[in-house]
């Protein structure tokens, strides 16, 4: 399972009162997560497939953050977080998480979205049995996905979010069906026998010049630079995060040493991967862009990928 994305198609901030309650609104959306405790039952779909799941999220008296997440239809996918760092998880995820990776929270900033959104508040809906707003994010180019998200009034969760492509194909949909901010009780944050422990991946950091990219859609920066050791030695993978204010996509070159693989482009809902052979003085490597971007976005990335730094960089 993975961190449920908070996220449409939209117009032009118009007045400076509409700018001022779309700052709040971010400001309390991001600090919903932080601050709100919760429990209660959402839908989420993708690909025209529907699941349903629990979650569990209890602000501590310290501030500590711990929130259980259950899949209640099909296999029981369960994850238990701790300030967003996973402490267990169900199935091979246990086997697959970084500590540099999993779950990071996000800080929205109006001012720096703006950038690269037209933000504005379209109106009024009903949620789950309660009042929210419609806070609508829509890119001002190709490479970003839009989003509508349904704010809840009195807290500032994410009841309902829309993330559609450019041609306003719904891709991703999460919405709650039940909500209730009382506090969880202990009880019902206490993971099931069958959550396993993560294990977590080293990693270093990645020496700087390593790697670049000669392309990056505007807005776009490295946030995350490593390098995961594998159980051999000479294993390793460089792994690259790089980010925008509210969507991510990473970047992974794993060196190939001899074997022979095809290129590969997936599409699955709003998730995007994208793997490029590419040759460089120390032997072939793929590259792997994956994120939530549009498909020929992400090719773009791949190809971009550069061995070292530019020459007139390093004169």
């Amino acid at each position: 399972m993975r961190a449920i994305p908070l996220y449409l198609l939209g117009g032009l901030l118009a007045l400076p009162v509409q700018a001022s309650e779309v700052q709040d609104l971010l400001g309390r959306l991001a600090a919903a997560e932080r601050q709100q405790s919760f429990q209660g039952t959402f839908i989420y779909e993708r690909n025209g497939s529907f699941s349903t799941h629990a979650v569990w999220h209890r602000v501590e008296e310290g501030g500590a953050v711990r929130e259980r997440l259950l899949q209640l239809d099909g296999p029981a996918q369960e994850v238990l977080k701790v300030d967003g760092q996973a402490q267990c998880v169900t199935g091979a995820l246990a086997d697959q998480v970084s500590e540099g990776q999993a779950w990071p929270a996000r800080q929205l900033d109006a001012e720096q979205l703006s950038d690269w959104y037209d933000i504005r508040v379209a109106g009024k809906s009903r949620i789950a049995n309660r009042p929210a707003v419609v806070l609508v994010l829509a890119p001002k180019d190709q490479h970003r996905y839009g989003f509508e998200l349904h704010l809840d009034r009195e807290t500032g969760l994410p009841l309902k979010s829309l993330l559609l492509n450019e041609r306003g194909q719904l891709l991703e949909r999460f919405q709650f069906a039940q909500l209730d901010t009382s506090v969880p009780a202990e009880n019902a944050m206490q993971p099931s026998s069958s959550c396993r422990p993560v294990r977590f991946r080293a990693a270093d950091s990645m020496d700087e010049g390593s790697w670049r990219s000669d392309w990056l859609p505007p807005g776009f920066t490295l946030t995350t630079a490593q390098v995961r050791r594998g159980p051999a030695a000479d294993d390793s993978v460089t792994y690259l995060m790089y980010g925008d204010g509210l969507v991510r996509f990473s970047v992974f070159l794993e060196p190939l040493k001899g074997r022979v693989v095809e290129d590969a482009r997936s599409q699955l809902g709003p998730t995007v991967a994208v793997s490029r052979r590419m040759s460089t003085d120390a032997g072939d490597v793929m590259v792997t862009v994956v994120g939530e971007i549009p498909l020929g976005t992400a090719e773009r990335i791949a190809l971009s990928m550069r061995a070292g730094v530019p020459e007139q960089a390093s004169q």
